[in-house]
């Protein structure tokens, strides 16, 4: 069975946006960017909301087409539209770059996508993952925590009702100082 895994850049104090909406903090140097390629090149699929889809879709279908780009960047766009995308949305009509619209009941349109053969899928996004998390469809978190302190905005992780056991699988520290902590749940 597929794992489903909710991964992004998070802040020392758990937020993964700073009040309005702002993730500029969040912008990986060239180690960090090409370890997060790596993880995207492993994935068998994304499972995204309108939001993060149309922020995604916005940059990266053209990205590496800028003279300037860095490598990491025209590797990761190349990596982007190949990935199978899997939009949830009950307000957008269309999608493109490889992306599939799911209207469908989110716990079994999730649980279905689970059930088929393929690479893992990776949650971006807080409010598509907050919902599979209070669903208890993450299998696995993985938060490369930046040194900075944001003290407000959007969080990581959902209030629950109930805790969530994990146990730490793998950590690394780069060179900026961002920690990558990979933990399963138990």
């Amino acid at each position: 069975m597929r794992k489903v895994i909710y991964c992004m850049m998070v802040s020392l104090d758990g937020y993964v946006e700073a009040p309005g909406g702002d993730i500029g903090w969040t912008a990986p140097d060239e180690e960090v960017h090409a370890f997060c390629n790596d993880m995207a090149r492993g994935m068998g699929g994304a499972l995204y909301g309108r939001r993060l889809y149309e922020n995604m879709s916005a940059f990266w279908p053209t990205a590496d087409q800028h003279p300037d780009a860095p490598p990491v960047v025209t590797e990761f766009a190349r990596v982007w539209r190949a990935m199978p995308k899997y939009v949830f949305s009950r307000t957008l009509t269309e999608v493109g770059w490889n992306s599939t619209l799911m209207t469908g009941d989110l716990e079994e349109e999730v649980t279905r996508l689970k059930r088929q053969d393929g690479g893992d899928l990776e949650v971006g996004g807080a409010t598509l993952a907050h919902s599979l998390v209070r669903l208890g469809l993450v299998d696995e978190f993985r938060l490369l925590v930046h040194p900075v302190v944001l003290g407000q905005g959007r969080r990581f992780f959902p209030e629950l009702a109930a805790s969530v056991k994990t146990r730490l699988v793998e950590s690394r520290t780069f060179d900026s100082g961002v920690a990558y902590l990979r933990h399963q749940v138990t």
